[in-house]
């Protein structure tokens, strides 16, 4: 693999995403972003959206809440005949602050990693356009 193949996409947790008590984003939430950015990826590889075969790994790190922003990166990191490793991290880069008002926020110096994962996704060879 010559040049690296990422993609990011960045999005606001709503009210709608809040899953439990307090406004909280259920780490599912994070994996269904991973497998929106690993679509992204097969596009930019293979030209066609590929499967998702397996997880390996999946980590919830930190809480993410209604009025985050969420950045969902992804990477592959290794590329076979029809199969494409890939590892991805969803970064808190907003965080709302309702304890000042309803509508405040901070934008973080420093992203706070909320999920990482790892995975496998696979294009079948009579779909690869490229």
């Amino acid at each position: 693999m010559s040049e690296k193949i990422t993609s990011t996409i960045r999005l606001r947790m709503s009210a709608k995403d809040a899953h439990y008590g307090g406004n909280l984003v259920d780490g599912a939430h994070m994996v269904h972003l991973f497998g929106d950015v690993a679509t992204e990826l097969l596009i930019k590889c293979d030209g066609d959206e590929g499967l998702f075969v397996a997880y390996d790994n999946v980590e919830f790190l930190a809480p993410t809440y209604a009025g985050d922003y969420i950045e969902a990166y992804g990477e592959i990191t290794e590329i076979g005949n029809t199969s494409r490793k890939m590892v991805f991290e969803a970064r808190k880069v907003v965080v709302a602050r309702p304890d000042i008002s309803a509508s405040a926020a901070d934008f973080l110096d420093e992203p706070i990693v909320v999920a990482r994962a790892s995975g496998t996704c696979v294009v079948p060879k009579e779909c690869k356009r490229k």
